[in-house]
């Protein structure tokens, strides 16, 4: 269906995952192009956009990266709800970002309270494939989509922010995602809703807008 004259279907979409995993780098080789080797860790919340059409549908794809380090969780609940879609990142080289992906799961299921939890979609993408040749990674794939599979048959992608391999295709999949699961929500009243939010926290967002 298609979207009426002047008015954009806005898809929120949440990235979560242990803090080093490469979040932000996913999202900006999506949105950019372009990957940077050093971030500064996120602190609060970022985001990005891009506008995308999907089955004849523009859409405007706004990607929401909360920090990783735990002492920042409590600023969830104001930037989880609302959300279409939440995308768990882990580095395949690390076995503890991807031991914490059921925390960081039942933590936004927890802090979001979405109307029908089990039902709510997720996609897991497994970060830094390229490192080392692949030869450093402790986290089989099989074991990736095991856990995808116990939990409803979450979509799953092996990711190379760096090199951009597979996450055009990644988010992609997170945007037809988050489209099944549209709240109806336009850009004017979602904007003017989350204003309050952002008020007082550190808001060092690049957002292409």
């Amino acid at each position: 269906m298609d979207v009426p004259a002047g008015k954009r279907a806005l898809l929120k979409v949440i990235v979560l995952g242990d803090s080093g995993v490469g979040k932000t780098s996913l999202m900006n080789q999506y949105v950019y192009n372009k990957f940077i080797g050093q971030y500064k860790a996120t602190i609060g919340a970022d985001f990005v956009t891009k506008e995308l059409q999907i089955d004849n549908k523009q859409v405007t794809l706004q990607i929401w990266d909360t920090a990783g380090q735990e002492r920042f969780q409590s600023l969830g609940a104001a930037f989880y709800r609302g959300a279409e879609c939440c995308v768990l990142v882990y580095d395949v080289n690390v076995l503890k970002s991807f031991e914490t992906l059921n925390t960081w799961r039942e933590e936004f299921l927890k802090q979001a309270d979405p109307a029908a939890p089990d039902e709510f979609p997720f996609v897991l993408l497994g970060n830094k494939i390229d490192i080392d040749g692949g030869n450093s990674r402790v986290v089989s794939e099989k074991q990736a989509k095991d856990w995808c599979a116990s939990r409803g048959n979450i979509p799953y992608f092996e990711t190379s922010a760096k090199e951009g391999y597979n996450v055009g295709e990644a988010f992609l999949c997170v945007a037809r995602t988050a489209l099944t699961n549209e709240q109806g929500c336009d850009l004017d009243n979602y904007f003017q809703g989350i204003s309050e939010s952002l008020s007082g926290i550190e808001q060092k967002g690049f957002c292409a807008c």
